[in-house]
Order: structure tokens, then C-alpha cells, then sequence
């Protein structure tokens, strides 16, 4: 009996210490970019300067154990750490103009995240994207670019993920940086996302203006023609 609550009590601890240590890196990234995050702009020349708070978040993420069973944890814990790596990249090689200024700077530079050596792309494609069928990804997942949806000055937590996904994605289909509406020429520019993930947003049979009308209030007439603007991949700094 008592080797059953030793290993119990055991088990225990190793939950309590998962969740402490989970809720310690959404209290750490929700302070850095509550700190260095303005208008979807990011202080990058303050974090250059001061990096601590920055090196901090990422070394509990590194300890961070995550899976895809607990849903909201997962996907909370993935999207901040995409963002938290992204500025890391640019501060890594600040002062930058553009995260291409590193040719590597998706696909090769690797970091240290959940327990992984992991590159961005793989975050996004292989543990979000291909797990989950969510093109809301696209409006909060943020490359460090001006052409990226802003990023926010919060984390995402697991307990209002859902709402902050939907929100992101009503910001981007009813506002004008993600796409533009002309009703004379019957024309919709969108973001070149909208070109790179066309799979995702016409999942289900769906043409991209049928997915941006389930989200836009003002709905745009299926006999529009859609284009793509070019993407801008200046360093969206402060």
C-alpha cells in the first residue's frame, strides 16, 4: 500500500511540476510582450540592448513538456514560442532590415523549445498546421515582417485561445492590411498568405472569398476577382 501512494504522490509531483512549469512560461511570455510588443511593432533596438526577460522565457520553453492530447496547452504553448523564436532570430542578428536577411533564417536555424531542436517551419507546418487544419494559425503566427499580421501585445493562453484566434481572424477579413476590397473594379487584393496557404483556406470545398466570407461581416460578392499584393518583409520594428 505504501509503495502505491509513493509512486502516486510521485506522479503527482510530476504533473504539478508540468502545469507549474507551463503556466510559468504563459506568465513570462505574457509580460515580454506586454513590455516590448506596441501596435503589432516590437522593440527590438530595447531588447538588443537589455535581453534578460527575452533569454529567460525561452530557457523555461526549453523545459516545457507539451502534447498534443492537451490541446489548448499544446497549441498556446507553440504559437508563443514561434513568436518569442522569431524576435530571437532578428535579435540574433539586429540590427536586421528583414528576417531574410538570414537566408536560413525559417528552415535552418534551429531552437531549443519544448524538449526540441526544432526550426520554425516545422513548428508551423508539422505541429500546428498539419495537426490541427486551422488556417486561423496564419493571422497569429508572425514571421517578424510587416507583411505578417501584427502581432499582439499578450500571450496566447490556453484558456482563451479560442477567442484570441477568432479575434486575429475578424481583425485580418474585416480590416484592410490583410486584404482590400474594390467594388468598382469587383476586385479583392489579398495577402500573399492567402496564395502560400491556398490549401488551407479552401479546406472543405471552400474558394478563399467563401472563407472569407464566414468570417467577414460585410460579405464580398462571389463574382469578385481575387489578386495578391506583394508582401512587405520589413523588420516590423518599433
Amino acid at each position: 500500500m505504501k509503495k502505491i501512494i509513493i509512486v502516486a504522490l510521485i506522479l503527482l509531483g510530476g504533473f504539478s511540476a508540468k502545469a507549474q512549469n507551463l503556466d510559468t512560461f504563459f506568465k513570462q511570455a505574457d509580460a515580454f510582450f506586454k513590455a516590448n510588443v506596441l501596435n503589432g511593432k516590437v522593440a527590438y533596438d530595447a531588447i538588443k540592448k537589455v535581453r534578460s526577460s527575452l533569454d529567460e522565457v525561452l530557457k523555461t520553453a526549453d523545459g516545457i513538456s507539451v502534447t498534443k492530447s492537451d490541446t489548448k496547452d499544446y497549441q498556446a504553448f507553440w504559437i508563443n514560442a514561434y513568436n518569442l523564436s522569431v524576435i530571437k532570430g532578428l535579435i540574433d542578428n539586429y540590427p536586421a532590415k528583414s528576417p531574410l536577411d538570414d537566408k536560413g533564417f525559417f528552415d535552418k536555424t534551429k531552437h531549443s523549445l519544448g524538449g526540441k531542436s526544432i526550426v520554425l517551419n516545422d513548428i508551423e507546418h508539422k505541429l500546428l498546421r498539419a495537426q490541427f487544419k486551422d488556417p486561423r494559425y496564419h493571422f497569429v503566427l508572425v514571421c517578424g515582417a510587416v507583411g505578417c499580421p501584427p502581432l499582439i501585445s499578450k500571450a496566447y493562453m490556453p484558456n482563451t485561445l479560442e477567442a484570441q484566434l477568432q479575434k486575429q481572424a475578424e481583425l485580418a477579413l474585416n480590416g484592410t492590411y490583410f486584404i482590400k476590397v474594390n467594388a468598382k473594379k469587383k476586385r479583392v487584393e489579398g495577402s500573399k498568405i492567402l496564395e502560400w496557404y491556398k490549401e488551407d483556406f479552401t479546406m472543405n470545398g471552400k474558394t478563399e472569398i467563401e472563407y472569407i466570407n464566414t468570417i467577414r461581416k460585410e460579405k464580398i460578392p462571389a463574382d469578385y476577382k481575387l489578386t495578391y499584393f506583394e508582401y512587405d518583409w520589413k523588420i516590423n520594428k518599433q
